[in-house]
Order: structure tokens, then C-alpha cells, then sequence
């Protein structure tokens, strides 16, 4: 019941953002009905329109986790994107080096992995561990400046995105890029890494479709974050911490420590965006993949509440316009895809205006402040 009143006013906020949007569409000319029946109709489809809803919604469920949890603990993660960019290239590098891949020697010859190939039962682990460590690492950085020195994380967690998907671009072009391939991208990485894509299991359900087993991956850690924060001693401190970090430290808590673990394990939750994008999905890294997966994450958080449950359902509506906004780009006479980002932003605009109508319906006792 209390997940239930805390998810009305994004609710309302959701609805009210598509009503504006739809006078919007009515504004250049076009029915506002037709444009929100391809967008809804084209992502909603089956086969094809759900595949890739949930193929687009599995980097928004990592980095809406990764930037809840940190809120949790009165963090803000804006570093998601540099934390899922070293995440992938570590993925990727596992991929390669422990796969007996053809790689780029100093000389610039093409040259076998010294490693021995690895099988996949080994091999894919190896991955995941490779992509959660540097994440988690990547991560912690912030929280130890944090803790140790009060640097904001803010500011610290952008510099580091700066950083990390320069170093990327680095090792991928002098290292790990094929000779004569134009594209930023590294060698592929092992066959023996790849992970199943759900068209292996689902009847009727295309192969080509890039929807992978990390979406699993992404609802199982969903609930393991529930369980992290709701039922262990260690997820109350840190939830003690972000509520009140002075009542926290008076209790015995080590408000530097949970500082330090929010955003290590924050770190590790965006790391987990490789699994999808380089096992999964490209089988390599490949420089620039990500659609700003780290900050739409904050939009995701923002709008599920800080809470896994509402982390699903908000990265699957932004999916749903990331997928719907393509059709209404084509087949409208007026309305692009852009109304997609109107949309968006609208939504947050309500969200984070909560303040403002929180006296009206707090009166009608359907509105209360969020609680840890």
C-alpha cells in the first residue's frame, strides 16, 4: 500500500506530461490520439516492438538501480556513465584476452591472445566479475573523496566520466582495435562469451532480436537490491545515513563507510550495463555505445521513487518512447521523434515540481513524504 501511494504522484506526473504533450501535438497540426497510437502500438507490439522495449529497458534498470541506491544513501551518482563505459571495456577486455582473440600487437600486426581460450562456463563469470569490479571501482573513487576528504561527489563522479571514456577510447584505438577498421570499436570479443538472447527460449520470438539474458539479470537484481535495502542491517544504515546522517553517525553508524558502499555498489550495478551491451549484444566495445544510459538513469530513479519496483516501470515507460518515437517520426505529418525528449523532460519537470502540489494532496490524504 505504501509503494502504491508513494507511485500516484508519478503517476500523475506521467499522465499530466502526456496531456501537455498532446497539446502540444494538437498545437503543430497533427491528432494527438493517432501520434500516441503508433507510439504506444509500435513499442507494444508483438513480437518485434517488445523485444527491443525490454532490449532498451535493460540499461535503464542497471543505471536507475545504480542512481536509486546512491540516493538512498543522500547520494547523487551522476558518474553512471563513466562507471558502465570502463564496466564494458574491462568486459570486453576479458573477452578477448582470456578468449584466445585475435589482438593488435605494438608492432600493428594481428597477433593471438597470449591467454589460453577459456570455456564459457568460466569465461562468461569471468566477464560479469570483470564488469561489476570495475564498475564498483570506478564508483568507490567518488565515495572515498567523499569520505575521507568531503569532495562532492557531483562534481567528482563528472570529472571521472571525462576520464574514464577518454581512457577507453585510448586503450581501444592504440590496443585493441583491428588494423584498417574504421570503427571505434575493439576486436570481437569469444564466441565462448557470449550470453543467449531470449529468442533461444521464447516460441515465436525472433533470434535477431537483440533482447538478451541480461534483462533477467536486471530483474533478479532488482529484487536483490530490495532485499539489500529492506532486509539486511546493512541496507537500514545506509538508508539511516541518507535520512539523517548526523541521528545516523549519534547510532553508531559509520555514515563514511556507507558513504564508501552506496557508491561502490552503486558503481557496480552500472557496471552491469556491459553484460548487456558487450555480451550481448555488440560482442566487443565499441566507443560512444552508450545512449546517455548513466543520466537517463537519474530521470528513472527520479521517477520510480528510488525504489526497484518503480525503477522497472520507469525505465520501461522512457523504453516505450525510446522505441515509440521512431514510428511517430515516420508515419506523422508534423511530429518528430523529438517529441520523445519533450516528453521526457515534461515528466521529470512534474516530478520534480512534487513540492509544489504536495499541500493539496496532502490535504486528501493521498500524497505523504517519502519515508526510508
Amino acid at each position: 500500500m505504501n509503494l502504491l501511494r508513494e507511485l500516484l504522484f508519478p503517476l500523475i506526473a506521467v499522465v499530466a506530461a502526456f496531456v501537455v504533450g498532446g497539446i502540444l501535438i494538437l498545437i503543430i497540426g497533427d491528432n494527438p490520439l493517432a501520434a500516441y497510437a503508433l507510439l504506444f502500438g509500435s513499442a507494444l507490439s508483438w513480437p518485434v516492438g517488445i523485444g527491443y522495449t525490454l532490449f532498451y529497458a535493460t540499461p535503464l534498470i542497471f543505471t536507475g538501480l545504480a542512481v536509486a541506491l546512491a540516493f538512498r544513501c543522500g547520494l547523487l551518482n551522476i558518474g553512471a556513465e563513466g562507471q558502465l563505459y570502463v564496466a564494458a571495456f574491462a568486459a570486453a577486455w576479458v573477452g578477448i584476452e582470456f578468449g584466445g582473440v585475435f589482438i593488435k600487437s605494438p608492432g600493428g600486426d594481428i597477433v593471438n591472445s597470449p591467454m589460453a581460450s577459456l570455456p564459457g562456463l568460466i569465461l562468461i563469470p569471468l566477464c560479469f566479475v570483470a564488469a561489476i569490479t570495475a564498475g564498483a571501482i570506478w564508483g568507490g573513487i567518488p565515495g572515498v573523496l567523499k569520505a575521507r576528504f568531503g569532495s562532492h561527489e557531483v562534481i567528482n563522479t563528472i570529472m571521472l566520466n571525462f576520464i574514464a571514456v577518454a581512457l577507453c577510447s585510448y586503450f581501444t584505438q592504440y590496443h585493441y582495435k583491428i588494423p584498417g577498421d574504421p570503427i571505434m570499436q575493439t576486436a570481437a570479443i569469444s564466441q565462448s562469451a557470449h550470453i543467449a538472447r531470449l529468442g533461444n527460449y521464447v516460441p515465436g520470438f525472433p533470434q535477431w532480436i537483440p533482447l538478451n539474458l541480461s534483462f533477467v539479470v536486471a530483474l533478479i537484481c532488482c529484487g536483490l537490491v530490495y532485499l539489500f535495502l529492506w532486509r539486511t542491517k546493512w541496507g537500514y544504515e545506509l538508508r539511516a545515513t541518507g535520512t539523517n546522517p548526523t541521528a545516523a553517525e549519534y547510532g553508531g553508524i559509520s555514515v563514511r563507510k556507507q558513504i564508501i558502499l552506496a557508491m561502490t555498489i552503486s558503481g557496480g550495478l552500472a557496471g552491469l550495463v556491459a553484460i548487456n551491451e558487450v555480451l550481448g549484444y555488440r560482442y566487443r566495445y565499441y566507443d560512444g555505445f552508450s545512449d546517455n544510459y548513466g543520466f537517463t538513469g537519474i530521470a528513472v530513479a527520479l521517477l520510480g521513487r528510488n525504489h526497484p519496483v518503480g525503477v522497472i516501470l520507469s525505465a520501461l515507460l522512457f523504453a516505450i518512447l525510446q522505441r515509440g518515437g521512431i514510428p511517430v517520426d515516420a508515419f506523422t505529418e508534423h511530429v518528430t521523434k523529438d517529441i520523445v525528449q519533450v516528453l521526457q523532460g515534461t515528466i521529470i519537470l512534474f516530478v520534480a515540481a512534487e513540492a509544489f502540489f504536495r499541500g493539496p494532496f496532502a490535504k486528501w490524504g493521498l500524497l505523504r513524504r517519502s519515508k526510508v
